[in-house]
């Protein structure tokens, strides 16, 4: 798969994944193609990360330059103070690589909506500078949400890098000391579970018992909920399944698990997702494909207008299987 910019080898170009997924009717999701509601600003703040995980979507890394400027930022303000959205999920990247991240949360807390921060758990370790983010979080009543693809160093480390898995407890053992993850504070900390390879992920119910067991036997580590999530195929995930020969065979996975129960309650029909750039997207999946807001609803978040966005109709492609198959998948879990 080519590269957009040859000087960043972790890009992967929007164009050319379209292609790969050869977009057709798609029958199944006529159901989905309006929102029911916009309570959740999924917000991503840059694509800077300081790791380069294989299975990321958004295909973050150091080098990636790309940043929410501050004013991009007011525009998301204005658009909270003019809407009924309860919950701005912030991602990236690394959202905390953002130099404006902090001054962003305060200000968002002090509009009355709820900061939902995707934390990578290692950035907490890369820098003295990032070292007081868990009292930040409890400070501005933050939910964290952070992916552990294992309970086992082996497996999160073959996906995340080496040394990760380490760093994350560490991270994690950190958060429970400021409160998170513990029975009665209300400081909430969520982990996510991805599949390390092209098959579904497991019953999360199931799972979340595996993870709370071991992490407590082998790290005192405790948190609220597991998200097990689906690898969606687009970016280097779907790079990974081209180069792999597993693309048709992934595909056909997906499409043979659609649950019309879980499509019921996929993610793009209560939020809308925010580029780095102010550009609005569906979801942040219709972000990484460059799949703009359909119709007479914004481009950008500048110009939002929430009738507008509740009249549109959703853009789907095959990507969206993913989201659909088995249980479900959304940025908050299995959706059935």
């Amino acid at each position: 798969m080519k590269s957009l910019n040859k000087q960043n080898s972790n890009y992967v170009d929007p164009a050319f994944q379209l292609k790969l997924l050869n977009q057709t009717e798609l029958p199944k999701f006529k159901a989905l193609k309006k929102p029911i509601a916009l309570n959740i600003l999924q917000i991503n703040v840059g694509y800077m990360c300081n790791q380069t995980c294989s299975h990321c979507h958004v295909d973050a890394g150091p080098d990636r330059k790309e940043i929410m400027t501050k004013e991009t930022m007011q525009y998301c303000l204005d658009a909270i103070e003019k809407s009924d959205i309860h919950t701005v999920d912030l991602t990236g990247g690394a959202p905390e690589m953002n130099p404006n991240f902090r001054w962003f949360v305060e200000e968002i807390s002090k509009r009355g909506a709820k900061t939902l921060v995707r934390c990578n758990l290692t950035i907490i370790r890369a820098n003295p500078k990032y070292h007081d983010l868990p009292l930040f979080f409890k400070e501005n009543n933050v939910e964290v949400v952070s992916s552990l693809p294992c309970y086992t160093a082996g497996n999160t480390d073959a996906q995340r890098g080496d040394g990760v898995f380490a760093k994350s407890i560490k991270a994690l053992q950190m958060l429970n000391e400021a409160g998170y993850g513990k029975p009665g504070t209300g400081l909430t900390l969520n982990l996510v579970y991805n599949p390390g390879g092209a098959y579904l992920s497991p019953e999360q119910e199931g799972l979340e018992k595996d993870y709370k067991r071991q992490l407590k036997e082998d790290f005192g580590i405790e948190f609220n909920s597991l998200y097990a999530i689906n690898n969606i195929p687009i970016s280097r995930f779907l790079e990974h399944l081209d180069k792999s020969e597993k693309l048709d065979e992934y595909m056909t996975t997906l499409v043979n698990a659609y649950n019309p129960k879980a499509a019921e309650n996929v993610m793009c029909r209560n939020l809308i997702s925010v580029g780095w750039d102010g550009r609005v997207f569906d979801c942040d999946f219709n972000q990484m494909l460059n799949m703009e807001l359909a119709g007479k609803a914004p481009k950008h978040i500048k110009d939002f207008h929430l009738q507008n966005i509740l009249d549109r109709t959703i853009r789907i492609n095959q990507h969206c299987y993913g989201c659909t198959a088995g249980s479900g998948s959304s940025c908050g879990g299995a959706t059935t």
